[in-house]
């Protein structure tokens, strides 16, 4: 966790109880850290869960643990370590995951299987039994706490801790959303790109609610990128227990899915856009949308490589509006584009149309925009009706400083 609190952050606001939900933080001392590093949240029986983890080839043991959960589509517990990643970790982290499950299963009276697990930290080095089970201990006694607790007990090299509530209204029930996040570095996505939680009382078939987590993390958690690495420990979870009273939410022509799959989608969105506003070293929040081009699958690939590109996020940095490295980042991602079609603005400020600079456009309105903490650049290509917009930051000293001596 960093002392120096990233110039994008948000307030955290004010978050209602969860009815069924009950969270708890403790100290298991998995580094040296003056401050909470385990959250254990219960969850009344009846409480439905889906999730999207990542599509690393090397996956923590807490990934696979949840992976294999889902099918069950139950949950009555979760816990999250913060400071050890438990990555890499072979039998050892597999037996340590084990070991939290269980411990859990039987002081809750449930099955293992409905114990979801997620840890985030340094890569390799297992995560200690004997600590993780005292730090348990400590969680089962201590008196519920804050989302905010919560959410400053799961953060890394987050600066500041991050939550978001939204409502739908659902069968003539007003049902509530909270989320809580961690995310700053590592961040890009190839599913998911951090650890998100999500907590309803709606009354959610699992099935349902693992089509609209999809569909609403194709749209934001996937729509974001810090530095072009995929952690291999990034899960987001959505439990929904029920206690709102509503009608079951089971398919999309139930009376109140729509609502509830906007509600998510949009809480889903709040959520990712805070990990870049917390990205490392981030000075500038960034928004890049791609027109124009001949699917929409098309315009992410493109809007990904100018978020992903190095020159460009370092230009913004310097609050350089060097449209050619625009064209370099649409050039590269291997998707069609005609030059002499291509068309590029800053803030709503056009550069560059027709593959060529814009003759005599004033400068003065970008350099203005470039100096703000939102920027936005628009890229139209002319091909046809391909859309998507995503978030990224920009690339200062701060990331390097950050990761240089991130296991010290």
């Amino acid at each position: 966790m960093s002392t120096d609190r990233s110039p994008l952050a948000l307030p955290f606001p004010a978050l209602p109880a969860i009815a069924g939900v009950t969270p708890h933080v403790a100290r298991a001392h998995y580094k040296s850290w003056d401050r909470c590093d385990l959250t254990f949240i219960t969850l009344d029986p009846g409480t439905a869960v889906a999730g999207v983890l990542t599509q690393s080839k090397c996956p923590s043991p807490e990934v696979e643990w949840c992976r294999k959960a889902l099918v069950l589509g139950q949950a009555r517990a979760l816990v999250v370590n913060a400071g050890n990643s438990n990555a890499f970790t072979g039998n050892r982290g597999r037996a340590a995951v084990e070991a939290i499950a269980a411990r859990i299963a039987g002081r809750i009276g449930c099955s293992p299987s409905d114990v979801f697990v997620a840890s985030t930290g340094v890569i390799g080095v297992p995560l200690p039994i004997d600590k993780a089970e005292a730090g348990l201990d400590a969680a089962f006694a201590a008196a519920p706490c804050r989302w905010e607790d919560a959410a400053a007990t799961i953060m890394t090299t987050d600066t500041f801790a991050k939550g978001a509530t939204t409502q739908a209204v659902v069968g003539g029930r007003t049902v509530n959303l909270v989320g809580i996040i961690k995310g700053s570095g590592m961040i890009a996505p190839d599913m998911a790109t951090m650890l998100g939680f999500i907590f309803t009382d709606a009354a959610v078939d699992s099935a349902f609610l693992q089509s609209a987590l999809a569909h609403a993390n194709n749209r934001s958690f996937s729509c974001i990128t810090v530095d072009g690495d995929t952690s291999t420990s990034d899960t987001v979870l959505a439990f929904a227990t029920g206690a709102a009273g509503n009608a079951p939410i089971v398919s999309a022509e139930d009376d109140g899915a729509d609502a509830f799959f906007a509600a998510l989608a949009d809480l889903c969105r709040q959520l990712a856009l805070l990990v870049v506003r917390d990205g490392e070293g981030a000075q500038k929040l960034i928004e890049i949308t791609v027109e124009g081009a001949t699917s929409d699958r098309s315009a992410h690939r493109i809007a990904m490589s100018i978020a992903n590109s190095p020159l460009v996020k370092t230009a913004i940095a310097g609050e350089d509006a060097n449209w050619g490295r625009v064209v370099m980042a649409v050039g590269k991602a291997g998707e069609p584009a005609e030059r002499d079609q291509l068309a590029i603005r800053f803030g709503t400020t056009q550069v560059a149309r027709d593959g060529l600079a814009v003759e005599g456009y004033d400068e003065a309105p970008v350099a203005a925009h470039l100096k703000g903490h939102e920027i936005e650049i628009g890229v139209e290509l002319g091909l046809g009706e391909g859309r998507a917009t995503v978030w990224t930051c920009d690339l200062t000293h701060g990331y390097i400083s950050i990761n240089a001596d991130y296991r010290s």
